[in-house]
């Protein structure tokens, strides 16, 4: 792995279903982000962008090829291993916030933080929230929390380890343009601020605009958008 990735993924492949209704996903893709880098990925609906990103934060298993994290191969790791790695690694951030009902704001973040052993977890998820904005809202749940507000929880949750990566898939797909915005904002901010890899799937052309490099997931591949003045 080269010292400058923090992502590598070398001819991944990746078929979901079986038999007659077996569909191939990722053909052989490649991928390689620098550390500290923004990276969007695009491409047409149901062209793998979601189970690419899922694929990189271990969720879904590819059936060859290598899947580099921070110097790590999480293809290689069993799931105890895999599951204590992403919870220290990997932050993750869904479009639709995947926040526990049962839980307030506060405890929500807490709860990676508690998985990993942290003893000052609620001490830190009260940072965490007050960074995203919400030092007031921590006692909340998310029921009475608006989708900007639980966005910026599940963001909260996703960054208070202080993962390497963080992955987000469409993170602004449920919110209002101006909502969007704020919550974009603030991962792109953040993320430079502490020098994380953000990874971020999109349909939002402007949206992808804002990173420093964009991806093209088609037919299984994954191949580089140059920008304008951008070396080929």
């Amino acid at each position: 792995m080269a010292e400058d990735n923090v992502i590598e993924m070398r001819n991944v492949w990746l078929t979901l279903g079986r038999g007659p209704a077996a569909v191939s996903i990722l053909k052989g893709a490649d991928l390689s982000v620098v550390r500290g880098r923004s990276v969007a990925v695009t491409g047409p609906s149901g062209s793998g962008k979601s189970t690419l990103l899922m694929v990189l934060g271990g969720l879904e298993r590819a059936q060859k090829g290598e899947v580099l994290i921070d110097g790590a191969d999480i293809a290689a790791m069993g799931e105890d291993e895999l599951t204590a790695f992403r919870g220290r690694s990997l932050g993750i951030v869904f479009q639709s916030f995947h926040l526990i009902p049962t839980m307030t704001a506060l405890e929500n973040v807490a709860v990676p933080l508690e998985l990993a052993g942290a003893r000052d977890a609620f001490d830190r998820a009260a940072e965490e929230l007050a960074q995203v904005g919400l030092a007031e809202r921590a006692s909340h749940y998310p029921g009475a929390l608006s989708g900007g507000e639980q966005q910026r929880v599940a963001i909260a949750r996703a960054l208070a380890p202080r993962p390497a990566v963080l992955l987000a898939d469409e993170p602004t797909g449920n919110l209002d343009e101006k909502t969007g915005e704020d919550i974009a904002d603030l991962m792109f901010q953040t993320a430079a601020a502490r020098g994380q890899t953000l990874v971020l799937v999109t349909h939002d052309l402007a949206l992808a605009a804002r990173c420093d490099h964009t991806v093209r997931v088609s037919e299984g591949q994954l191949s580089p958008h140059l920008k304008a003045g951008e070396p080929a």
